[in-house]
């Protein structure tokens, strides 16, 4: 299990983590969000052990983590780590023996990922040669072929078409089924919706939102409402609560302040004879995070 306790992180004048705290659990997957410049990435440095703490206390099964203990670590970054100049070879080579495997052991887990990822024939290509997409399934095979007890995320879909995105999918939750504690980064927040048991939202490095993402979506009062058929859009739009109403595609989504107003909705609606849907949803997480995010700003 990861555990950060009440980590924070100043550069100069700048409070960039502030008196952050949480757990990710063996074969859990924990969403880390928030906007460019939220404090993300000076979070996992320090996770890693490239940046040092002003405060706080950070461990893995319960070590502090040092260089004895980031060989259990796999880490893939938002921005591209590769060495353009080394084949696919000589960069799986490079990593593996970093975190002290043997040549054998690499060469076969490089095999196994580059046929899974259906790169074998680029294995003794230059990472410099490659589409964009095969230099992330590259960057993702690097970061995990170490078997690592935990893994970091940090934009892993950056490049990939929507078959890729799903095959990275399937090796995320299979790392998760073996035990590996995994920490999700993404500015595609339906991605984090898929994956993530638990969550934080950060703002200018403080905690704005924290917790069980089923719970979180449950306990926030907005809901949306999801008709199909023809409906009084006005009559609708006029009563308390609402917050909006707008025709998507063929249907009506119609946002409520809260569930307690969804009984008046339906008794507009009800009044029509060709209603085919009446659907009442939580919040998206993006609706939620926009939300969170823009009252933290607005203080």
């Amino acid at each position: 299990m990861l555990k950060v306790e009440n980590i924070s992180k100043a550069y100069n004048t700048v409070l960039a983590v502030d008196n952050l705290s949480f757990e990710v659990n063996d074969g859990e997957i924990f969403g880390l969000l928030g906007i460019n410049g939220a404090g993300k990435t000076t979070t996992f440095r320090m996770i890693i052990g490239l940046l040092d703490m002003d405060s706080g206390k950070i461990t893995l099964d319960g070590q502090k983590i040092d260089y004895n203990i980031t060989d259990k670590i796999g880490f893939l970054t938002e921005e591209r780590s590769l060495l353009t100049k080394l084949t696919i070879k000589q960069q799986a080579m490079l990593y593996g023996k970093l975190k002290s495997m043997n040549e054998k052991d690499i060469l076969q887990k490089l095999d196994y990922w580059l046929e899974r990822f259906s790169i074998s024939e680029y294995k003794n290509r230059k990472i410099k040669e490659l589409s964009k997409g095969n230099q992330q399934k590259v960057q993702f095979i690097v970061s995990i072929i170490h078997e690592p007890k935990l893994l970091i995320l940090d934009e892993p879909f950056t490049g990939l078409d929507p078959i890729n995105v799903k095959l990275f999918m399937e090796v995320i939750e299979e790392l998760k089924q073996k035990g590996c504690s995994i920490i999700f980064s993404s500015h595609q927040l339906e991605h984090v919706e898929l994956f993530c048991e638990k969550l934080v939202i950060l703002v200018k490095g403080k905690t704005v939102l924290k917790g069980n993402l089923k719970e979180i979506k449950h306990d926030y009062q907005k809901k949306n409402i999801l008709v199909k058929g023809k409906i009084k859009e006005k009559e609708i739009e006029n009563l308390p609560g609402v917050l909006s109403i707008k025709k998507v595609n063929d249907e009506y989504l119609i946002k409520i302040k809260e569930e307690k107003y969804i009984k008046d909705v339906f008794k507009v609606v009800k009044q029509s004879d060709d209603i085919t849907k009446f659907l009442v949803e939580d919040a998206s997480l993006n609706e939620i995070f926009l939300d969170k995010v823009g009252e933290a700003y607005e203080k």
